[in-house]
C-alpha cells in the first residue's frame, strides 16, 4: 500500500484538485450568477486610501441588486455627508452596484481585507439590505454599529425574522414595524433598537394626491399588478401568481375600463417552475394584448423605480408585500390577495384589516371586483392615516434627512464607545461603564 507524503495525502490532493477548479470557474466568468464568484479586489484595496465612514455590507450576487438599488438614492445622498463605500462578495454585482449607483464598491474575496479597510478607513457604521447568513463576517467587527435597513417593509414573515437581533440598531420605516417586532418578537427590545425614520424610496418621489384628480372622461384606469415571488418556504408562500396570475390579467384586459401595468418580482420562478411559467404567460397576454390594442397602454414593467409604477397606478393589484404598504402613500385604493397557500404565514395586521381582499369568490370577476372598488370608494383618508403609521413622513425628503441625521448618530455612538473601549484596553481594564446604547 503507497504511503503518500503528509503533504500529499488523497484527501490534501483532492482538495487542492477542486480549488483549483473553483478558481478556475471564478476566472472564467461562467460561475451562475446566483453564486458569489470572490474575484475581490485585494489588489486595489491594498494600495487605494479609503475614507468611509458607512459601509454597506451586500454579501449578494446580482439576483438580489434588487434589494440594494432603492437604496441608491438615499445612500448618495448620505455619501455627501458621511463618505460610503459598498463591499460585496460578487464581483459582477458590484460592478453593477459601481456602474448604477456612482459609489465606491469593492468586492472582498478575504476576511482579512475587511480588516485592512477597517484599519485604513475611519468607518464606524456597517448598513446591511438582507438578512443573508454572509453578514455575519462583517458583525464579526466590534468596532462598527452594525444596523439593519432591509429593502422594504411588510407584513411578510420575514419582517419579523429572529435574524433581526444580531444587529445592533434596525433602522424602520413607521411605528407598524415598531410594533410588529414587538408582537412577534418579545426578546427583542424593539422600542430601544428601533429608529423610525419613514421611507426615503417612497418620499423621494412627490405623492399624488387622488383628492386633487379625477379620472379624464374616457381615459382608462391604470391597473397596477404587481405579485411577489414564490418564496423560500411554504410558510413565506404569498404570491398569487402561479394559481391566479393569469385569470386576473386576462379578465383586467378584458374590460375597456382598463390599462393593465404587470410587475413580476425579480425573483419571480426562481424556486419553484410553476411561477416561472405563469409568469411567462402574463407576460405573453399583456404583449398581445398592448399590440392588439395599441392605445390602451397595456405593458409589462422590468426593472426601473418601483414608485415610479406606483406613482402611476390609480389601483393596485398586489400579495402581502412591501409593495402593498408602500402604495398607501398615494392613498388610492388597492386590493391584497388572498395567500392561495394555506400554509402562509399572514398576522391580523391594520393594512390586511383595512384593504379589501381578493380571494377565491372576487376571482369569478376581477374587473368588475375591480371597478366597484373605484367606484364605491370612499376610504382615501383611511388609507392616509395608515401611510403614516406604515411609513411615517411621507413629505418629500423628510425620510432621506432622518436617515441621513440617524446614520450621523450612530457614527457618534459607535465612535464615543469605541473609544472607551480602547481606553481600557490601554489600560489593562474593562471599560468602567457599560456603552452606550
Amino acid at each position: 500500500m503507497p504511503r503518500w507524503p503528509a503533504a500529499l495525502t488523497p484527501r490534501v490532493v483532492a482538495g487542492r484538485t477542486f480549488g483549483a477548479a473553483v478558481k478556475l470557474v471564478r476566472a472564467s466568468g461562467l460561475l451562475p450568477k446566483a453564486i458569489p464568484d470572490g474575484r475581490g479586489d485585494e489588489a486595489v484595496i491594498a494600495k487605494t486610501p479609503i475614507d468611509a465612514q458607512v459601509i454597506v455590507y451586500f454579501a449578494d450576487t446580482v439576483t438580489g441588486l434588487y434589494q440594494l438599488r432603492p437604496w441608491f438614492q438615499p445612500l448618495r445622498e448620505l455619501h455627501r455627508v458621511h463618505p460610503v463605500v459598498v463591499l460585496g462578495t460578487d464581483s459582477r454585482a458590484i460592478a453593477a452596484i459601481r456602474r448604477e449607483s456612482g459609489l465606491t464598491a469593492y468586492t472582498v474575496a478575504h476576511y482579512s481585507s475587511v480588516d485592512l479597510i477597517l484599519q485604513k478607513a475611519p468607518a464606524r457604521l456597517a448598513l446591511y439590505v438582507n438578512h443573508n447568513a454572509a453578514n455575519f463576517s462583517m458583525l464579526a467587527f466590534p468596532q462598527l454599529v452594525h444596523v439593519s435597513i432591509m429593502h422594504g417593509d411588510s407584513d411578510k414573515a420575514v419582517s419579523i425574522s429572529g435574524q433581526t437581533k444580531a444587529y445592533d440598531f434596525t433602522f424602520v420605516a413607521g411605528q407598524a414595524a415598531v410594533d410588529r417586532l414587538a408582537a412577534f418578537l418579545p426578546l427583542y427590545d424593539s422600542v430601544a433598537r428601533c429608529v423610525k425614520i419613514g421611507r426615503p424610496q417612497v418620499s423621494a418621489t412627490a405623492v399624488r394626491d387622488p383628492r386633487a384628480e379625477t379620472v379624464a372622461g374616457g381615459a382608462r384606469l391604470t391597473v397596477l399588478y404587481a405579485p411577489t415571488w414564490e418564496g423560500d418556504t411554504a410558510s413565506l408562500g404569498y404570491s398569487s401568481l402561479a394559481a391566479s396570475g393569469v385569470t386576473i390579467t386576462r379578465s383586467v384586459l378584458g374590460d375597456q375600463r382598463f390599462r393593465l401595468v404587470y410587475r413580476p418580482h425579480p425573483l419571480t420562478g426562481r424556486r419553484l417552475s410553476a411561477f416561472a411559467e405563469a409568469d411567462a404567460r402574463v407576460r405573453a397576454l399583456v404583449t398581445a394584448a398592448a399590440r392588439a390594442e395599441g392605445g390602451a397602454g397595456h405593458r409589462v414593467s422590468l426593472g426601473g423605480p418601483a414608485a415610479r409604477d406606483l406613482l402611476a397606478a390609480d389601483l393596485l393589484v398586489a400579495d402581502v408585500s412591501s409593495l402593498a404598504i408602500d402604495f398607501l402613500a398615494t392613498g388610492r385604493p388597492l386590493t391584497v390577495t388572498i395567500p392561495p397557500d394555506a400554509e402562509a404565514l399572514v398576522a391580523a395586521t391594520p393594512l390586511l384589516e383595512v384593504a379589501p381582499r381578493l380571494g377565491f369568490a372576487e376571482l369569478e370577476d376581477v374587473a368588475g371586483f375591480l371597478g366597484e372598488l373605484w367606484d364605491a370608494d370612499r376610504g382615501t383618508e383611511e388609507r392616509l392615516a395608515l401611510a403614516r403609521y406604515y411609513l411615517g413622513d411621507t413629505t418629500p425628503g423628510a425620510a432621506t434627512k432622518a436617515f441621513i441625521d440617524a446614520c450621523g448618530r450612530m457614527i457618534d455612538l459607535a465612535e464615543r464607545n469605541w473609544a472607551e473601549v480602547r481606553r481600557a484596553m490601554a489600560a489593562g481594564a474593562p471599560p468602567r461603564t457599560r456603552p452606550e446604547g
